[in-house]
């Protein structure tokens, strides 16, 4: 069975092939209609999108997702087909409502890979719920409010659902109408995902305290500090030592960054799946020197 324990790993298939027939739908928690699609077969990974997006998002690089995995995506509070509720979106409480929403799929653990906003859904779902979280994949999301540049971080706060009637030629706004059960919320999207964006938050803690192997990925041109990303993996436990020539230090979390990406375009890089699967498979392994030496 590789790196899983016989059990574990059956109990997973057996969640996945008990909804293999109802593969698209509704499941209601803490008062939201969240929307999800399964698709492929293999063990289960939870997808979740970034901000003012939707599953949809990830188009380009689902052929490669699917291949071996039964994919979970789930279109989150107010975006795409999941309609915005009169509750403030919260990324806390996001992630208790992926909990409720895989446990009434009939799921007990999975990996998981979210992007930006989804990241931080993510992020929140590992902590308060890591027992259901077997690995994690947070791809463009940081641990803390300070960690964008300057700049950024002043659009953010700005964001206002003023700024709809701005943004109509937007691939934001126009993916938003086409599936959106009420495309007049847009507005409402706007105010509450800024309303999120004005919140001081600082995870630090809870990144340390994370109990299952983590990534986390970034593009070299994204909207975060690079200080930021090396202080994040250093939360992690790496990127604190040398791993020596026996690889005897290495960290079981990982860094990487994806070349000529932005925050804006890396969630369908072709360079993404190839980023992440490997170690949300767990199949990810390096020779060390002297096994290269010897010809093993």
């Amino acid at each position: 069975m590789g790196r899983f324990a016989t059990i574990a790993t059956a109990a997973i298939l057996s969640a996945s092939a008990a909804w293999a027939e109802d593969r698209t739908g509704y499941v209601s928690a803490n008062g939201v209609d969240y929307h999800y699609d399964i698709s492929g077969e293999g063990e289960p990974l939870l997808l979740l999108h970034g901000g003012l997006g939707s599953s949809d998002m990830f188009k380009p690089v689902m052929p490669e997702l699917t291949a071996n995995r039964q994919v979970i995506a789930v279109d989150l509070h107010g975006h795409g087909r999941t309609e915005l509720r009169d509750r403030k979106i919260d990324l806390v409480d996001i992630g208790d409502d992926m909990a409720t929403v895989l446990k009434s799929l009939g799921y007990e653990q999975v990996d998981v890979l979210g992007y930006s906003f989804g990241g931080g859904v993510g992020f929140r779902l590992a902590v308060q719920h890591p027992q259901m979280v077997r690995r994690l994949a947070m791809v463009s999301a940081g641990f803390s409010a300070d960690g964008f540049y300057p700049e950024i971080r002043a659009q953010q706060v700005q964001m206002t659902g003023a700024m709809a009637e701005f943004m109509t030629d937007t691939p934001m706004y126009k993916s938003y109408v086409e599936v959106a059960p009420k495309p007049e919320d847009f507005p409402r999207l706007l105010q509450g995902m800024g309303d999120l964006m004005r919140e001081n938050y600082d995870w630090s803690a809870d990144a340390r305290s994370l109990a299952m192997p983590t990534m986390i990925v970034f593009g070299d041109s994204d909207m975060y500090l690079p200080e930021h990303v090396v202080r994040f993996y250093q939360l992690l436990g790496g990127g604190l030592k040398d791993g020596g020539w026996m690889r005897e230090n290495v960290s079981r979390n990982r860094l990487a960054i994806i070349p000529n990406a932005t925050h804006y375009d890396i969630f369908y890089s072709p360079l993404l799946a190839g980023t992440v699967l490997p170690f949300l498979d767990g199949t990810e392994r390096h020779k060390r020197w002297d096994e290269v030496v010897a010809g093993k």
